[in-house]
Formats: structure tokens, C-alpha cells, sequence
């Protein structure tokens, strides 16, 4: 393990250890020549005495670095010395796209649309370079803090040249292509394949596939059903739902062709979600059981226990120079069950054309009165009608108005999905035919299906603390309290507590407005002049600023070569700033070179306690979630990983619980 301040060739200067993986550790670093956070991946001993391996993970990290797109992890360098061997990569200042999943459960439709089409982009860009990822999951998809999607790890797990599935590749196998899983040859449609498992995962919360083993996932994969979409949520559009099952066919060439066509659907999908717009892929019998023989089971194990070292290193194709017979060969053991399909077929399809002309036939004769096979004649003028009069779906659920409809010949299409004030959620708030009008048979219902409401009154927290107003804001809806406040003077709320906000209180707004506190200043008075506290102890600070008529504020660790640890570096406002009288000062106090005091982020919102680490110079980690018995811990943080008031390095990074 590399330590705080190691300069790797002679220009990144490692600051923390950020993630850590069976094949690599990474590491955050500092660009000296160009002045930037990087990311630096760096092969773990085991792997980087392999020269075998260390030469396919060059060759392999410098095509990734030829990759130069905004849905991509930028690769800026690839290097060596002293035994290290690393990838330099552009630093993502967010998180992966299976912690997003894991935090909001299941991303709603549009969401998860937009995601897989940014996803897709970045794979188009490679595939156009004949790159594939061979990779695709949600732990290497990152969503930045503005929302930018960027995949990474391009290249780096061909690198493992594994044969099979590593048993530490559980995050992997879920997401495995069955022809990677067979040890087959794999191209543009297997990174195809791992995202239409992915695109399920966002829509459902879950992958398909489950089992106690990589191997038994792996099986299910080339020989397992997958539970349609729409059968685990109702709400999936089913345009939405016939690309994911085309994405995840079984056999490379019932997918899509190449992902360029795959994006265009899915933005169809955005405007058309229940339309008929995907081409259909021919089923077949062995689509759904393809038999993997006991031989097959048992080298897919004995390979499995061999690279137990790999991380992520499931089949990621052969070498080059086979991987085409291998191809092949599996192709000719399929050729003579395909032969039996055709036939099979065949058969199918004329007694489908025999039966479609039996139907047209009666249709014909009924509408003649020939054929009448003991319809009343009332019955007999509703079918010849050619419209009927619409019926009212406002408040039903999909399915209940996709019933109803069906049942005077009508059809439904869902346009959008919007939040709503009357109706809840799941319930239709608009039908582009009004009730009582008169439509044609067969005609296709446009309807928008209510998110609930999304608004909220902004709770009276007048009077409060800036951390409980917080805390009760974040309770009631609004994520989006920002860290910044006003400072306003008044003459009955005391000196720092809230007196209001922007939005005015009571007010009902959307949960996602920015809520901004306004302060109190209390009554209004001379200015004063803040003191130079620089150089004083920290001890000394409130009654030093007592002594102008201020308060202290927060007391700030940081790190400093210059200034003795424990006394004051600056303050904020600066020393000589005219503030009102009563003002509170912030005071920046030496840790030391390179240490920090870790602040106490219990009992605070998530956002709070990311802002407070920042201020410190610490670094957030993992966030998980735990559930908690008081209804007043639900969003907060309930346990930090390092303990308040630890002395640690600047960047050292802290893991947070929230309660739910």
C-alpha cells in the first residue's frame, strides 16, 4: 500500500486510498504538471510479477486511453517504475451507479431511460474503435454530482485474460453474457447484453438472476427464464420492457446488432412508451433451457477455484489467436438443433395462416347475418357500429383501464409519467378523449399516469436552530436546504436563530426548491471590526472576540506547515472586516502539517455531513444505510467510521451509517 505524499513518476503525488479490489487498488492523486485531481489504479502485486499479464494490461490500458468521449472515463496515462505498474484516470467527484440503486431502491422510468442512453453513448464511441468493455455493471458506471454518467474500467478486465468466472466476481457473474459465461467468443453485443441486465436492475432493484454460487448464476444465465419487468412492476412501459428482453436474448444474434440502434429505441421509448416500435426478435424453444452438460459444470467450477485472485475477471474473450475457432465451433454444436427449429417453424406458421383464415372467414359471414352463432340482434348492431362512446379512466390504475377499454375495443398508451396534486400515485390524471365523446373502434387512448405530489408546505421553524430547522425541513421533504444562509437584523428573534426563509414559511413549493435559512443578527447596533486572532490559541478565541461584541462560530481544523498546531491560522469573516455587533466568527485552527481533528457529523442530514468533512479536508466515503427505531434518526447520520476527534491525515476518507 502506497502512503500519503509517494510521488509516482516523478508528477503524481499520491493523497488517499479511495478503493480497493482484488486485481488493483486506487488511489486519489494530484497532477503536479497539470494541477489536478486524478484517479490512479495501481496492479496489486500478485498481478504485476505476471509479465504475461502486465503486458496485455498495458496494451489493453493504452487502447482504453484512446478513447476520448463525455460518457467516458478519460484514461490520461499509463506508467511504470520500481515494480508499479498504474493507469492515471480522470476523478470523478461522485458515486457508482449500484450505490445510486442501492440508495433510492429503484430509479423511476425516465431516470433510468436517460442513464442506460448515456451508457450506451460511451459504448457506441468505443465499439466504433473495435473496443469492447466486456465489463458493463453498475459498479463501474459513475454518476458525477451534476448528474454525468461516465463508464470506466475500459479494457482493464481483458487484461485478466481469465477463462472463466473468478469466485470473487459475484458483482460481475449478474451481469456475465451467457456467451462469456461458455467461455465463447464475445463482441459488441455482449456489452449489450450487460446492459439490458443493467437497465433491469434500475427499473426493478434487482437483477434477474440469483444463486448461491458464480457458478450457479453463471447457469442461469445461459439456461435460466428471467421474470419479465412488467411482471415485477406493472408501471414499466412496455416498449421499455421488450428492449430490455431483446438486449438480454440468449443468443448473440437475437440482440440488438450493435448499440447505435439500441439508443435509438430507448428514445423512442421517452415519447412513446407503450409503442409498438420494437422490432421482434424470432423466439426459439432453446432460447429458454439451453442444456450445460455435467463435464461443462464441472471445468466451469475447477476453472472457477484457479483464478480465485481475479477481480472482475470473468470471461472477457479468448486470446485473439483462438478465439475465433472457439467461436466457430460453438456455433457448428448448435447448427443441427437450429436445423429442427426451421422445421418446426414451418409447421407453426401455416397452421397460424389456416387459422387466421377461419377467423376472417366468420368475421366475414357475421358481418353478412349469416353467421350469427346465437348473438341477440341488439349484440349484432354493436359489433357493426364502427365507434363507441369513451368512458372515463381518470383515477384508475393502468391495468383496471386497460381492461376496461379492451372491453369496448379500445387500446391504452401512457405519454408520461408526471407528478400530480389530485391523484395519487400509479392513478391516471389525463386521457386525450374526454368521457361521453364518441371515438373510432380499434383507436389508441393517449393517457398520463399521476408520481404523486410533489410539493410540500415549508414547516415554521422560526425560532430554531440552524440544525434543527434543517433536520425538520429534511424531514418533511425538501433535500435541497442550501448550506449557504442570509443574516438578517431583528429585533425579537435572538442572535443566530432562524427568523424565516426563501421560500416564506407555510408556503407550499416543490420538495426540490431550494429552501435557504435566514439568520438572525439580532437588534441593530454599531459595526465593529473583527480582531487578528492569527497565531492566538484556539483557547483564547471566544474571549477574545467577547471582548469586540462577537461570538465564535465554528472552530475548523486544517492543516498547516507555518502555524503552531492548536492556534488560530485565520478567521472568517478576515481579520479588519466591519461586521455588525454580535456577528459570529469563524476560526481556522492548525492540525499540524498533513493532520486534521475529525468533526462530529452525527445527528446530521447526509448533505450536512459531506459539507462538514469537505471543511476539514476529509473525504466521504461509503454511505449505508441501517434501520432505526426513532422515526426522528430516519436521514441522519446514526455512526461515523472514524471516531470525532481522531488526529488523521487531510483526505483521509470517513464512512457514514444513515438511519431508515
Amino acid at each position: 500500500m502506497l502512503t500519503t505524499g509517494t510521488v509516482l513518476g516523478r508528477r503524481y503525488e499520491i493523497q488517499s486510498k479511495i478503493g480497493a479490489g482484488g486485481m488493483s487498488d486506487v488511489y486519489k492523486a494530484n497532477d503536479r504538471k497539470l494541477n489536478r485531481k486524478v484517479s490512479i489504479k495501481i496492479l496489486k502485486r500478485d498481478f504485476a510479477d505476471d509479465q504475461n499479464f502486465v503486458t496485455k494490461f498495458r496494451n489493453e490500458a493504452r487502447a482504453a486511453a484512446s478513447l476520448n468521449h463525455p460518457n467516458i472515463v478519460n484514461v490520461y496515462d499509463v506508467g511504470e517504475g520500481d515494480g508499479i505498474y498504474y493507469i492515471v484516470m480522470e476523478h470523478i467527484d461522485g458515486i457508482t451507479l449500484k450505490k445510486y440503486i442501492e440508495y433510492k431502491k429503484k430509479l423511476n422510468i425516465r431516470e433510468s431511460i436517460e442513464i442506460a442512453m448515456q451508457v450506451a453513448r460511451g459504448l457506441e464511441a468505443a465499439h466504433s474503435k473495435k473496443i469492447i468493455h466486456r465489463d458493463i455493471k453498475p459498479q463501474n458506471i459513475m454518476i458525477s454530482r451534476d448528474g454525468k454518467v461516465k463508464v470506466t474500467d475500459f479494457g482493464i478486465a481483458r487484461a485478466a485474460s481469465a477463462q472463466t468466472i473468478s469466485s470473487n466476481a459475484m458483482g460481475s457473474v449478474h451481469y456475465i453474457s451467457p456467451e462469456q459465461a461458455k467461455g465463447g467468443y464475445c463482441d459488441e453485443r455482449s456489452d449489450i447484453y450487460s446492459l439490458g441486465i443493467t437497465l433491469y436492475e434500475m427499473l426493478t432493484g434487482k437483477v434477474p438472476f440469483e444463486g448461491e454460487s458464480t457458478v450457479a448464476v453463471a447457469l442461469q444465465h445461459i439456461q435460466g427464464e428471467m421474470i419479465p419487468p412488467r411482471k415485477v412492476d406493472p408501471m414499466i412501459p412496455v416498449s421499455l420492457e421488450k428492449i430490455i428482453l431483446k438486449c438480454t436474448q440468449k443468443k448473440p444474434d437475437r440482440r440488438y446488432s450493435n448499440v447505435t440502434e439500441l439508443i435509438e429505441d430507448l428514445k423512442k421509448c421517452l415519447t412513446m412508451p407503450n409503442g409498438d416500435f420494437v422490432k421482434p426478435v424470432t423466439l426459439s424453444a432453446n432460447d429458454g433451457t439451453q442444456v450445460f452438460t455435467n463435464s461443462e459444470v464441472d471445468q466451469l467450477k475447477s476453472q472457477t477455484a484457479s483464478i480465485r485472485q481475479a477481480e472482475e475477471a470473468y470471461q472477457m474473450g479468448l486470446d485473439e489467436d483462438n478465439s475465433e475457432l472457439v467461436y466457430d465451433s460453438y456455433e457448428d454444436s448448435l447448427a443441427d438443433t437450429d436445423s429442427s427449429f426451421e422445421k418446426i417453424v414451418t409447421f407453426i406458421m401455416i397452421g397460424v395462416v389456416a387459422l387466421i383464415a377461419v377467423i376472417g372467414f366468420s368475421i366475414g359471414m357475421r358481418a353478412c347475418g349469416i353467421l350469427n352463432l346465437g348473438s341477440s340482434s341488439s349484440n349484432v348492431v354493436m359489433q357493426n357500429s364502427n365507434s363507441v362512446s369513451m368512458i372515463n379512466l381518470l383515477g384508475d390504475s393502468v391495468n383496471d383501464a386497460e381492461s376496461a377499454l379492451k372491453d369496448i375495443n379500445l387500446s391504452l398508451r401512457i405519454i408520461e409519467y408526471a407528478s400530480s396534486e389530485e391523484y395519487d400515485n400509479g392513478k391516471i390524471f389525463y386521457q386525450s378523449v374526454a368521457e361521453g365523446e364518441e371515438v373510432d373502434r380499434s383507436s389508441v387512448i393517449e393517457v398520463k399516469v399521476s408520481t404523486g405530489s410533489n410539493r410540500a408546505v415549508i414547516s415554521n421553524v422560526s425560532g430554531m436552530t440552524e440544525k434543527d430547522a434543517r433536520r425538520t425541513l429534511y424531514k418533511s421533504g425538501f433535500n435541497n436546504v442550501a448550506q449557504t444562509t442570509t443574516m438578517s437584523l431583528s429585533d425579537t428573534v435572538p442572535q443566530g436563530r432562524v427568523m424565516g426563509t426563501t421560500p416564506e414559511i407555510g408556503l407550499s413549493v416543490d420538495r426540490d426548491s431550494e429552501i435557504v435559512l435566514i439568520l438572525s443578527a439580532g437588534p441593530e447596533t454599531d459595526s465593529v471590526h473583527v480582531p487578528d486572532l492569527s497565531g492566538k490559541k484556539s483557547s483564547r478565541a471566544e474571549g477574545l472576540l467577547s471582548e469586540e461584541g462577537l461570538t465564535l462560530g465554528k472552530s475548523i481544523q486544517e492543516a498547516s506547515d507555518s502555524v503552531t498546531e492548536g492556534r488560530i491560522t485565520r478567521t472568517v469573516p478576515e481579520a479588519g472586516t466591519s461586521v455588525p455587533k454580535g456577528s459570529s466568527v469563524d476560526v481556522y485552527v492548525s492540525a499540524g502539517s498533513g493532520t486534521v481533528k475529525v468533526p462530529n457529523v452525527t445527528y446530521v442530514p447526509l448533505s450536512d455531513a459531506t459539507a462538514y468533512l469537505k471543511e476539514y479536508g476529509l473525504q466521504l466515503g461509503e454511505v449505508t444505510y441501517e434501520k432505526v427505531s426513532d422515526a426522528s434518526m430516519i436521514g441522519l447520520v446514526v455512526h461515523q467510521s472514524v471516531k470525532n476527534k481522531s488526529i488523521v491525515e487531510r483526505g483521509t476518507v470517513v464512512d457514514l451509517v444513515i438511519g431508515q
